[in-house]
This record gives structure tokens, C-alpha cells and sequence, in this order.
């Protein structure tokens, strides 16, 4: 038996840090978004013992320090089910280090089939919970859709759907490093910081103008000089006609949100020139309680 599974990257409208907590993770407030842009994770359940992934990308780790294998080892055993021979397989177009989530997503959508072929039974609230252990963007990702992430991002809630539009992703070809990005943070020093409650109800009202005024990601207060391409692709994407232009995550990449699809393709022609990991998305809804994504 085969079960397979869309893991959809992610984008932040919002990203805060609100303090330092004692675990040594970061008290963080973002509205995330889940965009059609996304990989495909396989399953297939085998008579012979062990885990198997196969990707198509050589250089990703193929044992435990995958985020899909992590996932379903610990499925089996926070579960008490017996484990089963599994071969995995992810086909990956999110682009990796991007502060998309991709391979959160990845290890979501290995829970989420778990789940539906081995405990139906088992509450959104306990799986969320489980994957958290993960990582600490995989409880969102196991619901996906349009939600309010608070703490280390476990603490979800449901907001309405982002109102339709076009997203224009632009990856540069250089990773940001996630705990570089932290250190650089001195809370006091943060010039702004988003209007979290103005963006919840704009996406309550269908107000996409009002969730545009209001995208921002206090990460772009503490990027290094090394890191100005970042700057540059908003600028870009602005002169472009975006409506907005947001990092995402801890970076690099950017997104402008765009209304005009004649303009968004543009958008992506031009940036595509130096950028070649430049994609035409939008956003999608809720993968849970539902067993499917969309």
C-alpha cells in the first residue's frame, strides 16, 4: 500500500520575536500562510522491517537526521504502535534552506499519512503535539492553511483564509543560517514590529490591501551587509508592482504579493534572470482535521 501526500511550503505575512524563554527558544508571534508550491511525500508500507528514503536530491541525509525519518520514528513510538517497514520517498521542488518550511513540511505530511493508515483515531490535537518534537515548525505544517503561530510556533490558531491572490517567491542562492540570524536579535533594538491584531482582522474582513500595509518580519531589522540581496529582490519585486514584499522566515527568501497576473508574470521573468529558483504560487487551505491538503 502507497499513500501519498502534497507537503505545501510556507510563507510568514508576520514574524515577531517577543523575548527569549528559558528553554532557550524564542517567544515568537507570526500569521503564516501555506502556498501551492510544495513537495510530494510517498509512503509505502512494506513486510520487511526499517525505514527507507529515497529522494531526489542526493545530497539530503537519507537516515534520521531527515526530518521524514525523524517523523515516523517517533510516530511509532510516542504512539505504542508496532513499528512497520516503510519506504519513504520525497520528490522535492521546495527550495532547501529557504525559510519555507520544506522539510517541516515534509516531516507533517510522513505524520499525516501515519495517522490516517495507522490511527485514524488519534486527535489533531495529540498529532500537533507529537510534531512538535520534530521541529518547531511542523505543528503548523501538519495543519498548513492560514493560522497565528505563538511560542516556538506550537500555539495555533485558525485565522480566515488569506483572500485569493498571486505570490511571486524569489529564492537567492545562499542560505541564511537560522541561529546566526537569533544571535544578531536585541529586542530593544527592534525599530517595529507588526501589527499583529491589524492583519488578523484584515484577513477577517477579506481586506488583502490591509493585510498588505501590514506584512513585515522583524528578521530584516538584523540582517548582516553579506546578506543585501535580500533588500534588493524586495526592492524589485516593488518596482515590479508587488502590493507587498515580505522575507520569509529566517530568509533568504522573499515574496511579493501581487493582484495583477500579468504582472506577477512579469515579476517572475525578470527576477528569474539572476534568480533562478523564482516561482508563481498561491495560497491554499487547511491540511487538517481533513486527510488531505487543499
Amino acid at each position: 500500500m502507497t499513500i501519498t501526500e502534497p507537503a505545501y511550503a510556507k510563507l510568514n505575512l508576520t514574524l515577531d520575536i517577543l523575548g527569549k524563554r528559558p528553554d532557550g527558544y524564542h517567544d515568537l508571534r507570526m500569521v503564516m500562510q501555506s502556498i501551492n508550491l510544495k513537495d510530494t511525500v510517498s509512503v509505502t508500507f512494506k513486510e520487511r522491517q526499517g525505514i527507507t528514503l529515497v529522494t531526489n536530491l542526493n545530497y539530503l541525509p537519507r537516515d534520521h537526521n531527515n526530518i521524514a525519518v525523524k517523523a515516523a520514528e517517533l510516530f511509532f513510538r510516542e504512539t505504542g504502535i508496532a513499528p512497520v517497514g516503510l519506504t519513504i520517498r520525497v520528490d522535492k521542488h521546495i527550495p532547501v534552506a529557504a525559510g519555507m518550511a520544506g522539510g517541516s513540511s515534509d516531516g507533517a505530511a510522513v505524520l499525516r499519512i501515519l495517522r490516517r493508515a495507522l490511527a485514524p483515531d488519534l486527535p489533531e490535537a495529540d498529532l500537533e503535539a507529537m510534531a512538535l518534537q520534530v521541529g518547531s515548525d511542523v505543528p503548523y505544517c501538519v495543519r498548513g492553511g492560514t493560522a497565528l503561530a505563538e511560542g516556538r510556533g506550537e500555539v495555533l490558531t485558525d485565522l480566515p483564509p488569506l483572500p485569493d491572490c498571486l505570490l511571486v517567491i524569489c529564492k537567492p542562492g545562499f542560505p541564511i543560517s537560522t541561529p546566526e540570524l537569533f544571535s544578531q536579535v536585541r529586542l530593544h533594538r527592534l525599530r517595529c514590529h507588526p501589527d499583529t491584531a491589524g492583519i488578523t482582522a484584515a484577513l477577517s474582513g477579506g481586506d488583502l490591501p490591509g493585510v498588505c500595509r501590514r506584512v513585515y518580519n522583524v528578521f530584516e531589522d538584523v540582517l548582516p551587509r553579506k546578506y543585501r540581496a535580500v533588500g534588493e529582490i524586495k526592492r524589485q519585486l516593488m518596482d515590479l508592482e508587488a502590493d507587498a514584499a515580505c522575507m520569509t522566515g529566517s530568509g533568504p527568501t522573499v515574496f511579493g504579493v501581487f493582484t495583477d497576473e500579468l504582472q506577477a508574470r512579469r515579476a517572475v521573468e525578470t527576477l528569474r534572470r539572476d534568480y533562478p529558483q523564482t516561482f508563481l504560487t498561491r495560497p491554499v487551505g487547511r491540511c487538517a482535521p481533513a486527510d488531505k491538503c487543499g
